[in-house]
C-alpha cells in the first residue's frame, strides 16, 4: 500500500472550512441563554422607538447564527410540480398560507389608491421606522382590513416595513386586526425566520384570560409549516403538542397535517419516523401512509423509496385506494416508466377502484412523456366519455412534455382547445411555454399575453426569467424583469438575490453582483454561502491590489514603503513554497497491515 500524498493546499482550505463550520455548530450552554435573552430585546429595541410592544416568554425561536448558511426557503418543492403531476395533493399544505398572504379581494379603488399612498411612504423611508412611522401618522389614510391585507401582500419580502405597518395599522381609531390579518402577519414572520416576534403575536392573539381569543387551529399550523420549511422539526412537533396548551383537540386530523406539513418541505424520513413512533397513539391507517407515500413520490421524487412504502403498506395490511394508486402513478409517470403505470393501472381494474382524474392525469402525462401524444389525447377523450372533465393538470400533463420535445405547435394547439373549454391556464403552464423560448421579444410577448389572460407572473416566473437572460447574457432584459418585479410587489426575495447576483457574478458583472450583494445584507437576508465565499475573496484581492501604491516620484528612499513591500514578497514567496510543498504521510507496517505512522 502506497502513501496518499496530499496537496497542502487543498488540506489547509479543508481545515479552515470544517473549523469555522464547527465554530458556528457549537455554541455552549451559556451563549445559548445569552442569545436568547438578547434576541427579542434587539428586536424590541428596534421597533419601541416607534411603538410600544411587549413580547412574551413563550418562545420557540432557534438561535441562529447570522454567518450561518440558510436552507433557501423558496420553497423549494415546486421544481417537482412542475414535471407534470397533479399538484392537488399539496394545495390544503401550501395554499393555505398563499391565501393568507396573496389572494387578496380587492373591489374598492380607494383600498387600492391608498396602499399606493401608504407602499410609497414605507419604500422612501428605507429602514428609518421613526420617519416612517411619522408619515404614517401625516397621510390621515383610514384603515380597514381590504388595506392592511393588500399592503402586506406587496411587502412580505420586508418583515421590518411590513411589521411597523402591521404595528402603526392597530393603533389606529376605529380599526382593530382580524384574524385574517394576524395570519398574514405570523406567515410573513415565519417565514423571514423571526419566530420570537411571530409566537409575540400569537401571544397577542390569546388577549386578557376573560375575553375572547383569536387563535385557532389554524393559527398554530402556519407556524409548524414554516419551522418545517427550515427543517426545524423538533420545534414542529413541540407547536404541534401545543394543541394542548390552546385547548385544541390533537386527534388523527391535526397528526396528518404535521405529517403534510413535515413532507411537504422534504422532511419525509422524519415524518415516517414519526408515524411508526406513534403508533399506539395515532394508529396506521391509509391517509397517513398515503401523505408519506406522497413525499416520497412527488416531492422527493424517489421511486426506489415510494415502492418500499408500498411494500410497506402492503404487509401490514394497510388498504391502497385510489389516492395510493394515483401517487405512485405519478411518480413512475415522471420517471418515464411507462409500463409500471400500466401494470398499476390494470392492477385498478381488477379490484375494481374506479380511477378517477388523478389517475388519467397521470397516464396522459406518462404517455406524453414517451411521445406518444395520439394515445394521450384519445385517453384523454375517453376519460371525458366517462364523465371526467379534464382540468388544468390535465392539459398541463400534455403541453409540458409537448414544449420538453419542441413540439410548440402541438402545445399550442393543446392551448387554445383549453382556452375555448373555458380552462384557466396556471402559471405552470406558461412555464412550459417560457422554457422552450429562445429569444427576449418572444418571451416579453407571452408574459404580456399571459398578464392579459388574468395569470399573473410569481416570484418563480421572474427567477426562471433572470436566470435565462443571464444565461444569454441580455443584462439589459435582465434589469428589466428585477425593476418589473419590483414594481408589481412580487419581489425581491432571497432566492431572487441569489439567482442574480449567481447570474452576474458567472458572466464577470463583479461590481454590479457586489452591489446588489450589498442590497441583500441591508434587508437581512441570508446570501448564498458560496457566493459570499467569492465575493469576499474578490473584495479581499481587490483590496491587496489598491494597496500596492507605487512610491512618489522623486523620492526614492521610502523606508514605510519597502518594509510593507518586504513583509509582502516574503509572505507571497512563504506561500509559494508552501504550496509547491506536498505533504507525505509515512506508512508503517505491522503484521500485514498498513498504518499511516
Amino acid at each position: 500500500m502506497r502513501g496518499i500524498r496530499i496537496s497542502r493546499s487543498y488540506l489547509s482550505l479543508f481545515s479552515v472550512l470544517a473549523n469555522t463550520h464547527m465554530k458556528s455548530r457549537l455554541i455552549t450552554r451559556t451563549q445559548c441563554l445569552t442569545i436568547a435573552e438578547t434576541a427579542p430585546t434587539t428586536i424590541r429595541n428596534s421597533i419601541n422607538s416607534c411603538f410600544q410592544f411587549h413580547f412574551s416568554f413563550f418562545s420557540t425561536s432557534s438561535i441562529e447564527d447570522p454567518d450561518q448558511p440558510k436552507v433557501p426557503d423558496s420553497e423549494q418543492g415546486f421544481s417537482n410540480q412542475d414535471d407534470g403531476s397533479d399538484t392537488d395533493d399539496g394545495e390544503d399544505v401550501e395554499d393555505f398560507d398563499v391565501k393568507n398572504v396573496r389572494e387578496l379581494i380587492v373591489s374598492n379603488e380607494a383600498v387600492i389608491q391608498d396602499a399606493k399612498v401608504i407602499l410609497d411612504i414605507l419604500c422612501k423611508t428605507g429602514s428609518d421606522r421613526l420617519e416612517m412611522k411619522n408619515k404614517l401618522d401625516q397621510c390621515c389614510i383610514k384603515v380597514s382590513s381590504e388595506l392592511v391585507v393588500e399592503v402586506l401582500s406587496r411587502v412580505r419580502h420586508d418583515w421590518e416595513a411590513a411589521f411597523t405597518f402591521f404595528l402603526w395599522a392597530g393603533k389606529q381609531p376605529g380599526y382593530t386586526h382580524s384574524l385574517r390579518e394576524y395570519h398574514s402577519m405570523i406567515f410573513i414572520l415565519g417565514k423571514m425566520r423571526k419566530f420570537d416576534t411571530a409566537w409575540a403575536l400569537i401571544d397577542e392573539m390569546r388577549g386578557t384570560r376573560t375575553g375572547p381569543s383569536l387563535v385557532m387551529p389554524q393559527t398554530l399550523l402556519i407556524m409548524i409549516r414554516r419551522y418545517c420549511a427550515v427543517h426545524d422539526v423538533g420545534r414542529a412537533i413541540n407547536t404541534f403538542y401545543a394543541y394542548k396548551r390552546f385547548k385544541f383537540d390533537l386527534g388523527i386530523e391535526e397528526f396528518q397535517s404535521l405529517l403534510s406539513a413535515l413532507c411537504r418541505y422534504k422532511n419525509v424520513k422524519e415524518a415516517e419516523h414519526l408515524i411508526f413512533c406513534n403508533k399506539d397513539v395515532f394508529p396506521f391507517n391509509t391517509k397517513s401512509f398515503n401523505v408519506i407515500l406522497n413525499g416520497w413520490c412527488n416531492i422527493v421524487g424517489s421511486p426506489r423509496e415510494a415502492e418500499r412504502v408500498w411494500r410497506e403498506m402492503g404487509k401490514r395490511g394497510i388498504q391502497y385506494d385510489v389516492v395510493s394508486y394515483s401517487t405512485i402513478m405519478s411518480c413512475y409517470s415522471k420517471a418515464s416508466n411507462l409500463h409500471k403505470v400500466f401494470k398499476l393501472f390494470d392492477q385498478m381494474k381488477k379490484l375494481r377502484i374506479e380511477p378517477d382524474r388523478k389517475v388519467y392525469n397521470a397516464v396522459i402525462h406518462a404517455l406524453a412523456k414517451a411521445r406518444l401524444v395520439q394515445e394521450a389525447i384519445d385517453l384523454m377523450r375517453t376519460m371525458e366519455e366517462k364523465g371526467i372533465a379534464p382540468n388544468v393538470v390535465t392539459y398541463n400533463s400534455l403541453i409540458k412534455p409537448l414544449c420538453k420535445a419542441r413540439k410548440i405547435d402541438e402545445a399550442r394547439q393543446v392551448f387554445d382547445e383549453m382556452i375555448q373549454r373555458d380552462v384557466s391556464p396556471t402559471i405552470h403552464t406558461y412555464h412550459a411555454f417560457f422554457r422552450s423560448l429562445r429569444n427576449g421579444e418572444e418571451v416579453f410577448e407571452l408574459l404580456e399575453k399571459m398578464k392579459k389572460l388574468g395569470c399573473q407572473p410569481a416570484n418563480d416566473t421572474y427567477i426562471m426569467l433572470i436566470r435565462k437572460f443571464s444565461r444569454w447574457c441580455h443584462f439589459d432584459n435582465v434589469f428589466k424583469v428585477w425593476n418589473e418585479m419590483s414594481d408589481n410587489g412580487v419581489g425581491p426575495d432571497r432566492s431572487s438575490y441569489i439567482v442574480l447576483i449567481h447570474g452576474l457574478f458567472l458572466n464577470g458583472k463583479l461590481e454590479e453582483a457586489y452591489k446588489f450583494y450589498l442590497e441583500m445584507k441591508e434587508k437581512h437576508l441570508f446570501p448564498d454561502p458560496r457566493i459570499d465565499e467569492m465575493l469576499k475573496a474578490w473584495v479581499s484581492s481587490k483590496q491587496f491590489a489598491q494597496n500596492k501604491i507605487a512610491p512618489p516620484k522623486g523620492n526614492l528612499h521610502c523606508p514605510e514603503l519597502e518594509k510593507q513591500t518586504r513583509v509582502i514578497s516574503k509572505k507571497l514567496e512563504h506561500e509559494k513554497d508552501f504550496l509547491q510543498q506536498p505533504e507525505t504521510r509515512r506508512v508503517v507496517r505491522e503484521r500485514g497491515f498498513s498504518f499511516w505512522e
